[in-house]
C-alpha cells in the first residue's frame, strides 16, 4: 500500500479517444494522476467490473456524454491511499468499492458519498462489481416493486452480471425466482445463482411463465433487455404486477400500449440507480451494508465469466458488448 507521498505523478489509464466500439475507441495513456479534492479520496484501483455503459460510454450512446478525451470505467475496488479536506467517512488503508466515469485507470480520485467500505473477506475482483448489479438488483426488487416472500420473479437475462444478482436477491427474498436465458450453458449459471426454473429465450416465455405459475404469471418482472423482452412480460405478467425496466441491451426500445396496463392492472416502473446516488444516498448507504451482511451470511457471490489483465480491458468491454458473457467481467489492475 502506497502512502500519499508516494503516489507517483502519473498512472496509466485507458482513454476513449474518439468515439466507436470499444476496441477501436480505447487507446491506453500515461495521464497525471488525480490529487483528492474536498470531499474526495483517491483510491488504488485493484479491480474494475466492466459494464454495458462502458461499451455505450466509448459509443457516445450513454446518457452521461463525457467530453472527448475520457477515462471509462463506472465502479471498482481498490484501497484508499490518500483523502481530501472534510472527509472523515473513510482513511487510507480502507478496502473499499467505488461508482463513477473515469476508474478506468490505476488511480481514481472519488467523492467521498460513492465509496463504501468492503470487509477483508471480499475478494477484490468479486467486489468490483457489487456497486451497479447488485445496487440496482436491490434498489429494483425492493425499492420499486416491492417483491414479497413467495411472489413469483421473472428475471430476463438472468446469467449476466445483474441478472444473475437478482435472481440471487430474489432468492434471498423468499421470492420463487424463474431466469430467462439465451442458452443451455447460461442456465445453468442461472440455476447455481438460485434461480427455481429457466426459459431459453427461443421458447415461448408466456406459455412457459403461465405453465410454472399454474396460470397466475410473474408478480414481478426485471427486464434490463426491453424489445421483444418486454413485449412478452406485459403478457407474462400476474394480475397487479410489477415490471421493472432497468435498459434497453437488446438495442430496441419498446412502446407500452398504456391500454393493455390498465385493462390488466399492472405497473411499468422505471429504474435508474444512480439517481439514487445523487438525490437520496442514504438510500444506497443502507442499500450497502444490507448487501453486505447478506454476503457475510453466504446469501450473495458475485458471479465472475473471467478476470483479465489491464492491457487487455478493449478485449474485455468488446466481449461483454456481444452478449456471450455470465456474470462479470473484471479487468485486474492492482493485486
Amino acid at each position: 500500500m502506497l502512502s500519499p507521498t508516494e503516489v507517483p505523478q502519473s498512472m496509466r489509464a485507458w482513454q476513449v479517444t474518439s468515439l466507436g466500439e470499444p476496441a477501436e475507441a480505447l487507446t491506453q495513456q500515461s495521464v497525471p494522476t488525480p490529487v483528492p479534492a474536498e470531499g474526495e479520496v483517491l483510491i488504488r484501483v485493484a479491480a474494475v467490473a466492466a459494464n454495458f455503459p462502458d461499451v455505450l460510454l466509448a459509443r457516445g450512446e450513454y446518457q452521461v456524454k463525457p467530453e472527448l478525451p475520457f477515462i471509462p470505467g463506472v465502479e471498482c475496488s481498490g484501497t484508499v491511499i490518500g483523502v481530501g479536506t472534510g472527509v472523515s467517512t473513510h482513511a487510507v488503508g480502507d478496502r473499499v468499492v467505488a461508482g463513477k466515469i473515469g476508474v478506468l485507470a490505476e488511480y481514481a480520485a472519488v467523492d467521498a458519498a460513492s465509496v463504501h467500505a468492503i470487509p477483508e473477506s471480499f475478494d477484490f475482483n468479486a467486489a468490483s462489481g457489487l456497486n451497479i448489479a447488485y445496487q440496482t438488483a436491490w434498489f429494483a426488487l425492493h425499492r420499486r416493486a416491492k417483491l414479497q416472500a413467495g411472489e413469483w420473479l421473472l428475471v430476463h437475462a438472468a446469467a449476466g452480471g445483474v441478472g444473475a444478482a437478482t435472481v440471487q436477491l430474489g432468492v434471498a427474498a423468499g421470492a420463487r425466482v424463474i431466469g430467462v436465458v439465451g442458452s443451455e450453458a447460461k442456465a445453468e449459471v442461472a440455476r447455481a445463482a438460485g434461480a427455481e426454473h429457466v426459459i431459453l429465450r427461443g421458447d415461448d416465455i408466456v406459455a412457459e411463465v403461465k405453465r410454472i405459475t399454474g396460470g397466475h404469471g410473474a408478480d414481478v418482472v426485471f427486464d434490463p433487455v426491453g424489445g421483444a423482452a418486454f413485449t412478452a412480460s406485459t403478457r407474462a405478467v400476474a394480475f397487479e404486477g410489477r415490471i421493472v425496466v432497468i435498459g434497453f441491451a437488446s438495442g430496441e426500445i419498446p412502446q407500452l400500449t398504456v391500454s393493455h396496463a390498465l385493462v390488466k392492472n399492472y405497473a411499468v416502473l422505471g429504474l435508474y440507480w444512480g439517481l439514487y446516488q445523487e438525490r437520496l444516498p442514504h438510500l444506497v448507504d443502507e442499500a450497502h451494508d444490507e448487501l453486505i451482511r447478506l454476503f457475510e451470511a453466504g446469501k450473495i457471490a458475485p458471479v465472475i465469466d473471467s478476470v483479465v489483465a489491464f492491457d487487455e480491458a478493449p478485449a474485455a468491454i468488446t466481449k461483454l458488448a456481444t452478449g456471450t458473457t455470465v456474470g462479470r467481467v473484471v479487468i485486474q489492475i492492482a493485486s
